[in-house]
């Protein structure tokens, strides 16, 4: 596996390809939280976050096969997001590894802290919000607090199929 911040020049194929990925994980593993088929990302946002140099990309045997958003919150505090793994290829590590590897430009960057953000239903259990909940618990990150969608992203709150939150975790970066 191969892992490698996306130069800003990158091709319209490969952040198509990264969007489609981003989307068809996070439809399944937001299914019921949002209205209709409400995509997570698109081309034009994945372009824009490219040519910030924040996408990180995972390849094996030469196909792409996951994707995560780094960026740096403020001068102690990294965060990723928007982190998807190629679902065929389920096993790998390769959510693993991109998580390491935005710990890592974090670190490099000077961060001591990383950060992400879990959407979750505020009145009911979600299966895959449950895994990730407790995979991010073994990789070391702990819920700082909980907060309301629509009160940090109110634009996004009448997409909503259900009332949701969102945990925020943290994890030292030693």
């Amino acid at each position: 596996m191969e892992i490698e911040l996306l130069p800003p020049s990158a091709d319209r194929a490969v952040i198509e390809r990264i969007t489609a990925l981003v989307n068809h994980v996070y439809a399944e593993s937001e299914k019921g939280l949002w209205q209709g088929n409400t995509d997570r990302t698109s081309a034009d946002e994945v372009t824009a976050l490219v040519r910030a140099g924040e996408i990180a990309v995972a390849f094996v045997d030469g196909d792409l096969a996951g994707s995560v958003r780094v960026q740096r919150l403020d001068d102690t505090t990294g965060e990723f997001g928007m982190l998807a793994a190629d679902p065929a290829r389920r096993g790998l590590g390769i959510g693993r590894e991109l998580v390491r590897f935005a710990e890592q430009a974090s670190r490099d960057a000077g961060c001591r802290e990383m950060q992400l953000e879990l959407l979750v239903p505020r009145e009911w259990t979600h299966p895959a919000k449950q895994f990730l909940a407790q995979w991010y618990d073994r990789l070391g990150y702990r819920v700082t607090h909980r907060a309301d969608l629509a009160v940090d992203y109110p634009h996004l709150a009448p997409s909503l199929a259900t009332p949701c939150d969102f945990l925020v975790y943290r994890k030292a970066l030693g």
